[in-house]
């Protein structure tokens, strides 16, 4: 029996940083992945392909559209789907490839196949050689999470799928309907309007983008209308079947919808089935999580968790943080993530992104603040792109000037968010940011002036 003193089950983002840290603290680590390739739903199915399909799609609507502004002439721009699903292919490939010699590197044992606690210290690990069992003083589960099923849809895994089929149509669709207004179903149901498809967006919610600034997220709703997407806010969605060759979806108080394909994007709820959690006494909460303090421990000591499966927001970045804070506990006994400095990005275009509370959080909670906003239209480089829709917004306590939170709405708006978060990082205040150099001309000058138009002197505006 094979024995390490770190098991890590999951080799997404959380778990395969997590392994990589402990390898480089001098642990003995190993890491469980039942699929053939590393990096989980994130680099396989997820952000990494979506990204590529975003860009792809972008590029195609730019030069259907847009170089002509420039000066650039085109003619006959035609789409080579095939070519482009290729491409995203590719990239992921290469990407997976690059964990494994990563995990080489570093010199982190991986077996491949379903991990099962057979007791708090010690595996069983099912693959289509057989079972093996393995021991460890301790195990870290970051098992991500799965696309969440919602009642009356069938999913079919062809015109009725999830995130995964959706990244790999082999023709774009002449309608699409997406259920749910969120981060997912607003960067594939873009990806496909751009290629073509004639898509609506249906949302439980009275407005789009759940959980980010309410203000932004109206701005961005108009900005998606222009671009063809039709939403249909306050959508309660009783089911969605396959008939023949097309997707009949009933909504509630509403005409039913026809469309060629759909796209479940309502959200993930976290992956523990089949785990043994429940052998261990370890129960999940309401939302299927595991419980764990603010070190990722459970109630066992040999057995930590974090990422998707724990509770906070489901972000790749949030659980590569939390892999390596809980290795730096179990080695030094510190390990630390700031919460407040986990930023949130939507890779539509224009971009949304977010980092710290929004103006809705901070009313909620009676604390004072002050606001600055500045937009992309008054921002030379951004006139320089071509691309001036949105803003930046500045969040600061009324009496401490410290930076609450920061939202973003314009082009590179998730390169633009990195500076609020370290600001937050670091605790500055709103004047801290006003008083930086800022390099000119750039889209991060929009950053400043927001700071500046905190304190009531914003200087191009």
């Amino acid at each position: 029996m094979a024995k390490h003193e770190l098991v890590v089950i999951g080799a997404g983002p959380g778990g395969y940083v997590a392994a990589i840290r402990a390898a480089q603290l001098g642990f003995d680590v190993a890491c469980v992945e039942k699929e053939p390739a590393l990096g989980g739903t994130c680099l396989r199915i997820g952000c990494i392909p979506s990204k590529a399909l975003l860009e792809s799609s972008e590029l195609y609507h730019e030069a259907r559209h847009s170089f002509g502004a420039h000066g650039v002439k085109v003619g006959g721009v035609e789409l080579d789907l095939a070519t482009l699903l290729a491409r995203k292919d590719r990239i992921v490939d290469g990407l997976t490839k690059g964990v494994a010699g990563l995990f080489k590197k570093n010199r982190v044992t991986r077996y491949q196949g379903h991990a099962r606690f057979v007791s708090p210290t010690e595996l069983a690990i099912e693959s289509s050689r057989g079972v093996e069992t393995v021991q460890a003083d301790h195990v870290i589960v970051a098992t991500g999470s799965v696309s969440a099923s919602l009642a009356g849809v069938e999913l079919d895994g062809d015109r009725i799928g999830t995130s995964t089929e959706a990244l790999s149509w082999p023709a774009v669709p002449r309608s699409l309907v997406v259920i749910g207004a969120g981060a997912i179903g607003l960067e594939l149901g873009s990806v496909w309007a751009r290629l073509g498809a004639e898509v609506t967006v249906l949302e439980y919610l009275e407005r789009i983008l759940p959980g980010m600034d309410s203000e932004l997220a109206r701005e961005a709703q108009k900005i998606f209308e222009k671009q063809g997407l039709r939403f249909r806010l306050g959508a309660r969605v009783q089911s969605a079947k396959r008939v023949g060759d097309e997707c009949v979806v009933e909504i509630a108080g509403a005409e039913p919808l026809h469309a060629e394909r759909v796209l479940l994007a309502a959200g993930r709820r976290p992956n523990t089935t089949g785990l043994g959690l429940e052998s261990l006494g370890l129960e999940l909460d309401a939302k299927g999580r595991i419980p764990v303090d603010e070190h990722y421990r459970t109630k066992l000591p040999s057995v930590s968790a974090i990422g998707d499966v724990i509770s906070g927001p489901m972000l790749a970045h949030k659980a590569e943080e939390e892999g390596v804070a809980c290795v730096e506990f179990l080695k030094t006994g510190f390990g630390h993530v700031h919460y407040d400095a986990i930023p949130s990005i939507v890779y539509t275009a224009p971009e949304v992104a977010s980092v710290g509370k929004t103006e809705e959080e901070l009313v909620a909670a009676g604390v004072p603040f002050k606001k600055g906003s500045f937009p992309f239209l008054a921002n030379g480089r951004a006139k320089a792109l071509g691309q001036t829709e949105g803003r930046v917004k500045i969040l600061v306590h009324e009496r401490t000037d410290r930076i609450l939170g920061v939202h973003v709405l314009g082009a590179r708006a998730g390169e633009l968010i990195a500076e609020a978060a370290v600001a937050i990082e670091f605790g500055a205040s709103g004047e801290d940011l006003a008083r930086t150099c800022h390099a000119h001309p750039t889209l991060s000058e929009i950053v400043k002036e927001a700071a500046l138009a905190t304190q009531g002197r914003a200087i191009h505006i």
